[in-house]
């Protein structure tokens, strides 16, 4: 089943996280997920908000999660550290 990998971010650097986004795309790609939402308009109706949320969907958990543990994402990600604030999850759908 495919699955959503929903990242809540607040950055704190703009311009180390933007290398963090400029390698996290092409190693998302590399592991079939691709973008449906990238800090677009939200509303916050609970918990605490956070001013930039992704969401990319993959063809499922598995994949996602390897995707995070992927030499090209864990490079991308090393820009992001001390960048940002973020939480991220990998949710399967029912679709």
């Amino acid at each position: 089943m495919p699955a959503l990998w929903i990242a809540h971010v607040t950055v704190t650097d703009p311009e180390a996280y933007g290398k963090y986004a400029e390698l996290a795309g092409p190693a998302i790609a590399k592991h079939g997920g691709h973008f449906i939402a990238r800090a677009g308009r939200f509303v916050q109706l609970e918990g605490k908000e956070r001013p930039r949320n992704v969401v990319a969907k993959f063809p499922d958990v598995d994949t996602a999660v390897a995707c995070y543990h992927s030499p090209e994402y864990q490079e991308a990600l090393s820009h992001a550290r001390g960048a940002s604030e973020r939480e991220l999850m990998v949710v399967e759908t029912s679709e």
